[in-house]
């Protein structure tokens, strides 16, 4: 009688009814069958994001052009265009040190949601983030002279 039970379960499934979370029970000749049921979900667990490493060796004009593909290529539309234009505006006049901070600021959070939260003021910057580059970050997109920025820069040729 418990292997008819578990051969209900898929059938109820494939018929179009959802089981929930719960318990459920199946009463056949006067024998009663109980079933747990549970979301796969809560046992499957996502492997951990490995912790962003700069790359070693690398000039600082590699460097340059690395954060302006970066900029551009978000996981996001926002902050391709905030990034983008910011990188372009600013990207060429950052000492080493501005450089490396901007390179931990778009590479480390794992979420580009924060990142765009905390240039807008949304949400408090973390005090790992809240440097002179989020600072000239978030007067960027402040926009105090209403520049157009409804897209990416071009790209310079060189």
């Amino acid at each position: 009688m418990a292997a008819s039970f578990a051969r209900l379960l898929p059938k109820v499934g494939r018929n179009g009814f959802h089981l929930f979370p719960g318990t459920y029970s199946l009463v056949r000749k006067e024998a009663v069958f109980t079933c747990k049921v549970r979301w796969l979900a809560d046992e499957v667990k996502e492997p951990p994001i490995p912790d962003w490493e700069k790359p070693k060796n690398e000039s600082a004009e590699l460097t340059k052009a690395r954060l302006v593909y970066q900029s551009r290529k978000r996981g996001m539309s926002e902050n391709g265009l905030i990034l983008s234009n910011f990188a372009n505006r600013f990207l060429s006049t950052f000492t080493e040190d501005q450089l490396h901070q901007y390179d931990l600021l778009i590479n480390k959070p794992n979420n580009d949601w924060d990142i765009f939260n905390w240039a807008t003021g949304n949400k408090p910057t973390p005090p790992e983030y809240d440097n002179e580059m989020m600072k000239l970050l978030k007067e960027f997109v402040s926009n105090p002279n209403m520049e157009s920025r409804i897209r990416q820069p071009d790209l310079q040729e060189k």
